[in-house]
């Protein structure tokens, strides 16, 4: 979907919402292409994104409260701020917010902790020097709580040797 239509489409939403529905039109973007579309900040309360392809979509502070996101594809999209309140999201997809770093989890496949996004695969792989160099001590400190997290929401997985075996000396302590 090209911006000029894009943006029509917002602008009757906003019409719609602040007419209480009287005047303008809901916006109805089922099935459209909005992958690495900016909607930061922008109103989507009750919008119909059903199936919708927003990855890589920058959706940081959006009202997306009510919208209708089933089916849509949220992987990368950055859900930082937004207002998911009533949303219908898509299957595994969980906002958990209360840590260091904001953690989106979507369609039970990507990870975005902070601004780093990731497979739950790649983030149970990585090497402490590459957690290190993505925010220094404080990320190597929330890591293994990042994987906690993913393990209570998509199930035990696998973790690093070098995770493990710090474990193992602070068991023998």
């Amino acid at each position: 979907m090209n911006t000029a239509d894009l943006r029509k489409i917002l602008d009757e939403h906003k019409i719609w919402i602040e007419s209480f529905r009287e005047n303008g039109s809901r916006a109805n973007l089922r099935g459209a292409n909005l992958r690495g579309a900016n909607l930061r900040d922008a109103n989507l309360c009750d919008a119909n994104l059903c199936d919708a392809n927003l990855c890589d979509a920058d959706l940081r502070g959006a009202n997306l409260r009510d919208a209708d996101l089933r089916g849509a594809d949220l992987r990368g999209a950055d859900l930082c701020g937004a207002n998911l309140r009533g949303a219908n999201l898509p299957d595994h997809t969980f906002v958990i917010m209360g840590h260091k770093y904001p953690i989106t989890i979507t369609n039970g496949e990507y990870v975005r902790a902070g601004c780093h996004n990731h497979t739950v695969e790649e983030w149970r792989k990585y090497s402490k020097q590459e957690i290190a160099d993505m925010d220094g001590r404080s990320a190597l400190r929330f890591y293994p709580q990042l994987l906690d997290i993913i393990d209570f929401y998509l199930g035990k997985g696998e973790r690093p040797d070098w995770l493990k075996e710090k474990s193992e000396e602070s068991e023998a302590a």
